[in-house]
């Protein structure tokens, strides 16, 4: 019966193994990842060049500074995706047109 005696363990996620709250880093990867979705799909469309562009260079930075400062294994997992993402995002729309065609009459 010391099992009983045992406190109880409270789960607090797949990967997150310190058990403590990260608010940053957590807004971080779910801004990374976001970011990197839209910069993906809007890829596709060769008239949303900027927006693409422009959400993968964010996306980019929010998730080096996000590795920077992560703390588990969970958040860098997400931001690695999401950075992908956001990079190749970035790199599509950068061989569309470049950055400067949508604000200089291009």
């Amino acid at each position: 019966m010391a099992q009983m005696m045992r406190p109880v363990k409270q789960r607090s996620g797949l990967l997150a193994t310190d058990g403590k709250p990260h608010p940053l880093p957590d807004a971080l990867l779910a801004v990374t990842v976001l970011l990197g979705l839209v910069s993906l799909i809007t890829a596709a469309f060769p008239g949303l060049h900027l927006l693409t562009v422009c959400t993968g260079i964010v996306g980019v930075v929010a998730g080096g500074y996000g590795q920077f400062i992560s703390v588990t294994t969970r958040e860098r997992f997400g931001l690695v995706l999401g950075l992908g993402a956001s990079a190749i995002g970035l790199f599509l729309g950068l061989a569309h047109s470049d950055l400067t065609s949508g604000f200089v009459g291009g």
